[in-house]
């Protein structure tokens, strides 16, 4: 007689297991940055800190949506989440009841951590989820209602042989399951004995795994997931980026996924991936706020150097970096080009700003003379 095959059909189920000692590592890199972040956060202008929460969280909701393979509009949600947050924007994208339901979704599990998670508040998450639907979809998708009978499978490969990679509990007794799940969520909370972060994970691999939903159940896991994390840590949650990191590494996350589901109730190699992913969102974030704090330094240092509005915009575009921010310095033309400018007027800004300190030559000599930011 064959064992079971998926993990909800054990006998224990769910009477999760990990180890601790090969978590330890990784939960004190994780504790040690969040203190980190916000030291960093802190050190920031108030205004940059409103302006990084809300770009945290327009990545979150774009990347758990991408991961899902769906595409948003990027402007519609961000005016959505600055509008219910009250910050003022020189350009307003007209926004739309996509929006709006899923920036009220993703501020109710970052910014309300006091509030329980209770059946009422995640069926309210899952109409907010689907507030606008396309008529032109097969199927509508039933907001605020758990999955109809029909088997729940993930799927891959072709139609007449498909890959079966996970399939869900049944439908019958899913209510009884779904509450079991919310009064663990409600009683953990104040489990001294269990690490916040540990508990974040693990809420995220059982809630999935239930798939209560016949959609959103990813994207409705990622918020629960930062609700968790801000019960944790509330003002932590409003600087890094969950999802931005799953999706880059979207193959390892479902592959963990699978290995986990059809394996024991042991799921240490799903939280020990899990803290990985967190830390190393953790560090972006870091990286983005140290960006913002050189900025604004850099700033300091030059308020009085009476610069033109050509220069200022070129310094922004290297303060900044990543792919828009020559990385390997700016040449000559490639200043040009950016201010707008003649050849001899970039030539004069350029010494000008190296006489300023703002700039500094790298190596190199003729047409390949290239110049980096001085900070």
């Amino acid at each position: 007689m064959s064992g079971p095959l998926w993990i909800w059909e054990r006998p224990d189920w769910p009477a999760f297991r990990w180890e601790s000692d090969v978590l330890a590592p990784l939960l004190r890199q994780c504790v040690e940055a969040q203190g980190q972040l916000l030291g960093m956060a802190g050190a920031a202008d108030p205004v940059g800190q409103a302006e990084d929460a809300l770009d945290t969280l327009l990545a979150n909701i774009v990347t758990s949506s991408a991961i899902e393979g769906e595409e948003l509009n990027v402007g519609s949600v961000r005016s959505s989440l600055a509008r219910l947050l009250g910050i003022e924007s020189e350009a307003i994208t007209r926004t739309s009841a996509r929006s709006e339901g899923l920036a009220e979704l993703m501020l109710d599990a970052t910014g309300h951590p006091e509030r329980a998670l209770d059946n009422a508040r995640l069926m309210q998450w899952h109409r907010w989820l689907f507030a606008a639907q396309d008529d032109l979809l097969p199927l509508r998708i039933r907001g605020g209602g758990l999955r109809g009978e029909e088997p729940m499978q993930v799927v891959s490969g072709r139609i007449d042989r498909p890959t079966v990679h996970f399939e869900a509990p049944p439908r019958d007794g899913l209510e009884l399951q779904v509450d079991a799940f919310l009064t663990w969520f409600a009683a953990s909370r104040e489990d001294a004995t269990l690490d916040p972060l540990l508990r974040a994970g693990i809420a995220h691999f059982w809630f999935v795994t239930l798939h209560p939903f016949d959609d959103g159940n990813g994207r409705l896991t990622r918020a629960l997931t930062d609700l968790a994390l801000a019960q944790g840590q509330p003002q932590a949650i409003r600087f890094h980026a969950m999802s931005a990191s799953i999706l880059e590494d979207r193959a390892g996350y479902y592959r963990v996924l699978e290995s986990s589901q059809k394996a024991d109730l042991d799921i240490t190699a799903w939280l020990q991936w899990f803290l990985e992913t967190l830390h190393k969102s953790l560090l972006q974030a870091m990286k983005r706020i140290d960006t913002v704090l050189a900025k604004a330094r850099f700033w300091q240092q030059h308020r009085m150097d009476d610069l033109s509005a050509e220069q200022i915009k070129v310094l922004n575009r290297l303060l900044d970096g990543g792919e828009r921010g020559f990385e390997q310095g700016i040449s000559a033309r490639q200043y040009q080009a950016v201010a707008k400018v003649s050849k001899a007027t970039a030539t004069r800004h350029l010494v000008e700003l190296l006489e300023k300190g703002c700039l500094r030559r790298l190596p190199g000599s003729g047409r390949s003379v290239r110049y980096e930011i001085n900070i």
